[in-house]
């Protein structure tokens, strides 16, 4: 187990500084003033399994920070293991939830769980007091929330980021395995009324997860800083002097031959020129990366139907623009090790791919050593895009998806339920009914593309649709309400 330490960046003046946020942050403000004193006697302690890599580590240093300007002691802790079969469990658990995988969790498993949970819930105990609340994101320290909930008198709170809007084998075989622990909290909460299992309905509470607007990740990148970030992360080539050193570790690009190298070679990507349709994830098996690329590369094969000016200058932009699929680099992230496998097969499928298809498709390992630069790079990857996608077969929630909406970028996402919970299909942007096909993929992407006005539509209703629900001072308030709530009882 470790702290994570959380250092101040902005505060609420400066986010109330900004014209568009102003209202959002009165109004934080104002739900505080009458909530935070009846929490002044307990500490939030919030507990995950990793402090970099995913929606969840990213959201929470912005939750720690202005919590604690709100009048809260709140503190942020990693669960640790040096068993690294523990995370293949508990990424076997995740696939469950998503309904994938083999449904067989052994006496093994549950031994294996139990330990591990004991050694984290010992390291930390000595983080809590009587009256706190402890806050467990996700499976992976459930255990440990679990035996401190039983052992100490503290309330405790079960958020589960994960789900399924249906029932199989796999999801009751997780359910099954989870209850034992998830019981004993006082309360748990979800990021879609769907994903609560049966035997929790009446004590869930649904929050939609939330986005941090002046993040690193997605502020505004006026155009010589947004050059500059590309240029220093080795996306683009530097044609002229740029203000900033390269950055310590540059982002490498799949080659023909399987290794990876600069992402200039063999060609420039041609962000700053050519359309880009991108898409940034974890390297899962539940993003749908596969189906993806050879939609894109079915939709570049499209055919006009008419010799239109209008039609014209679709078949040019068709021909000029290029996927690209990002992920951090896998061996970064502890708590995920399915993810080299996963980019494993996703560049041997590039591999097969027709020579002249190469330069058409760029995979992307983005390098984790620097939280920040690794957010800029994202930022700047989404700004660079016409289009950005997020094609998951099973999707929690998707802030991949949120950070564009609210970039103003139109988003082609698939009907997965998280992403469902943001994307209204015509409205915000496009969603395919079926992720794994691919001929579906390349129809919407070709209808899109070819509606300059429409996305430009989109993407403003996708901005203004992430302004009134998934920005972090709305989900501070949810969660101000909650403890409030669960405290009193």
């Amino acid at each position: 187990m470790k702290l994570v330490e959380v250092k101040k960046t902005l505060s609420l003046d400066d986010y109330a500084s900004f014209a568009h946020l102003a209202r959002a942050v009165e109004d934080l403000r104002a739900e505080a003033r009458t909530l935070v004193p009846r929490l002044q006697s307990r500490r939030v302690l919030m507990v995950n399994s990793t402090a970099q890599g995913g929606g969840v580590a990213e959201m929470l240093p912005t939750q720690v920070q202005l919590l604690r300007e709100l009048g809260l002691e709140v503190n942020w802790a990693v669960i640790e293991s040096d068993r690294p079969e523990f995370f293949k469990l508990t990424k076997h658990i995740h696939n469950l939830i998503h309904g994938e995988g083999t449904p067989r969790l052994d006496a093994e498993a549950r031994a294996l769980y139990d330990a591990v949970s004991r050694e984290n819930a010992d390291r930390l105990r000595e983080l809590l007091r009587p009256n706190d609340i402890l806050v467990v994101h996700d499976p992976q320290p459930l255990g440990a929330g679990c035996l401190l909930r039983r052992e100490l008198p503290i309330k405790a709170i079960w958020r589960c980021h994960i789900g399924l809007d249906e029932h199989n084998e796999a999801t009751r075989a997780a359910w099954q395995f989870l209850r034992p622990h998830a019981e004993v909290y006082d309360h748990v909460v979800f990021s879609a009324p769907e994903y609560i299992p049966d035997f929790l309905a009446g004590r869930a509470t649904v929050i939609h997860p939330a986005i941090d607007p002046l993040s690193h990740k997605n502020r505004v990148l006026h155009p010589h800083k947004l050059v500059g970030i590309l240029c220093n992360a080795g996306l683009a080539g530097t044609h002229a002097p740029v203000l900033t050193a390269p950055f310590p570790t540059p982002a490498r690009r799949l080659q023909a031959d399987g290794r990876f190298g600069p992402a200039t070679e063999p060609d420039e990507i041609g962000l700053l020129y050519r359309p880009i349709v991108t898409q940034v994830s974890r390297w899962d098996s539940l993003k749908g990366f596969a189906p993806l690329m050879e939609g894109f590369l079915r939709f570049k094969q499209c055919r006009p139907s008419a010799a239109n000016q209008r039609q014209m200058r679709h078949t040019r932009r068709r021909e000029i623009v290029r996927l690209v699929l990002a992920g951090p680099d896998p061996d970064s992230i502890q708590d995920d090790p399915e993810g080299v496998e996963v980019l494993e097969e996703l560049c041997a499928r590039y591999r097969e791919l027709p020579p002249e298809c190469h330069r058409d498709i760029v995979i992307l390992s983005l390098p984790m050593d620097s939280r920040k630069l690794n957010a800029l790079i994202v930022n700047a990857l989404q700004r660079s895009s016409v289009v950005v996608v997020q094609n998951s077969l099973r999707e929690g929630f998707g802030l991949t998806v949120t950070e564009a909406m609210w970039k103003g970028v139109p988003v082609l996402a698939s009907s997965a339920c998280g992403l469902r919970q943001q994307v209204r299909d015509g409205v915000d942007g496009r969603m395919v009914s079926e992720p794994t096909n691919p001929d579906e993929i390349a129809a919407v992407l070709d209808d899109m593309m070819q509606q300059p006005p429409a996305l430009e539509r989109w993407g403003r209703n996708a901005q203004l649709r992430v302004y009134n629900e998934f920005l972090v001072f709305a989900q501070l308030s949810r969660w101000l309400r909650l403890w409030t709530r669960v405290t009193r009882k």
